[in-house]
């Protein structure tokens, strides 16, 4: 092997570190005891889980790769992924809450907050405190963020906020807002900015939980921002690089929902290997018959190969290097595996599986979500084609 090679792989490793595996066996402990339980009920309920989350913030697992320095428990990337598989495989909804507070609305003031910010606003947040949104899409304007219509005119010593935003998980539950919004709208993208917003502060307006398909427990809404006066130290990051970080921040999470995809998929195989082997049919489990096989090891495979460009992706992350193609890659394979793994757990509980007495009903209805959060598969699709062309490249 040359030495280019070894250095290529000398620090690539299979196994889990001591304290990832222990953050998984934890986590898995701690589901099966609390979020298991009653994971139905809040589905038919459509409740937040105020006091679960309350016990994962205890644990420290709202600020898990957070520096410690800011409340934040210090661990990497790698045991993020894990433990949201963990919370996923029972309750994607608690996973979608912990994933969305911790890898966005805490995350982009990780990211381009001042030490300041840091202080006042990811310490409280990374504590679980507090809880963080994160406002970027609009009515209007989703995939194509550069036709947003919120705005922020700076005035004195202050900037004033006009505009809403749509589809906010913790937009009803969440004390500490990021805001995407305009500061100069004849740049396009390059005229967008981040702001940090208090729920608290005057013209913000929540609106009611939204009926949804799926993710029933988690809370998303709309929220409406009218006049909302917030100091010119809330300016989160550089004036006019809102949407610069905005891109570095659903990188990363992307592999949070690749992680939440893992935790869905693995779900649907484990009830399903379980359900087939209670169930008989001519005489013998329909986990004996080939064709019942064949799904799960299926679905057993791709969970395999998700969890491998999903923590790869994380790897890559805490290492300093460039993921966006891995992160692409690992939402992209992780969240459309999801879907097939739900829709085989059904088939193979048969007329069972289509009620609400099963976990699989719910593990499908969830999982859409998967392929349209934090970039569609048809953006991810676009973001890789065009990595690829660079690399090999096409349009040279």
């Amino acid at each position: 092997m040359s030495l280019e090679v070894l250095e290529r792989t000398e620090n690539l490793s299979f196994e889990l570190s001591e304290d990832q595996q222990m953050i998984r066996d934890s986590v898995r402990d701690f589901a099966e005891r609390h979020i298991a339980p009653d994971v139905m009920d809040r589905d038919h309920n459509k409740s937040f889980p105020h006091e679960i989350v309350k016990m994962l913030a205890d644990q420290g697992l709202l600020g898990i790769y957070h520096d410690e320095k800011y409340g934040g428990a210090g661990f990497d990337t790698v045991s993020f992924c894990l433990a949201i598989e963990e919370i996923a495989r029972w309750d994607a909804s608690l996973a979608l809450t912990v994933a969305s507070h911790t890898s966005l609305g805490s995350g982009h003031i990780a990211l381009a907050g001042s030490h300041e910010q840091k202080q006042k606003y990811l310490t409280p947040l990374a504590r679980g405190e507090k809880l963080g949104a994160w406002c970027l899409t609009e009515p209007g304007s989703g995939s194509d963020a550069s036709g947003m219509k919120t705005t922020a005119v700076k005035q004195g010593d202050h900037w004033i906020i006009n505009g809403s935003k749509i589809f906010i998980t913790q937009g009803s539950v969440g004390d500490v807002y990021v805001v995407l919004a305009k500061t100069d709208p004849t740049l396009g993208t390059k005229g967008i900015s981040a702001f940090i917003v208090e729920r608290t502060m005057d013209g913000v307006k929540p609106g009611p939980p939204m009926h949804k398909l799926g993710m029933n427990s988690s809370d998303t809404t709309e929220v409406v921002f009218e006049n909302v006066k917030i100091p010119l130290d809330n300016l989160l990051g550089e004036l006019g690089k809102g949407f610069i970080d905005t891109m570095k921040v659903l990188d990363g999470g992307r592999i949070g929902i690749g992680a939440l995809s893992i935790g869905i998929a693995r779900g649907a195989l484990e009830e399903s290997m379980k359900y087939a082997k209670e169930r008989k049919q001519f005489g013998k489990s329909i986990g004996d018959f080939q064709a019942i096989e064949h799904k799960m090891v299926n679905m057993a495979v791709e969970i395999d190969a998700a969890r491998l460009l999903v923590h790869r992706a994380a790897w890559r992350k805490d290492r300093g290097k460039s993921y966006t193609k891995e992160a692409s890659m690992a939402k992209l394979f992780a969240s459309e595996l999801s879907e097939r793994a739900a829709l085989d757990a059904i088939q193979i509980h048969g007329g069972y599986g289509y009620t609400k007495e099963y976990h699989v009903e719910r593990f499908l209805r969830d999982s859409k979500l998967m392929t349209i959060g934090e970039g569609t598969s048809e953006i991810q699709r676009l973001i890789l084609a065009r990595i690829l062309k660079n690399e090999m490249g096409y349009n040279e």
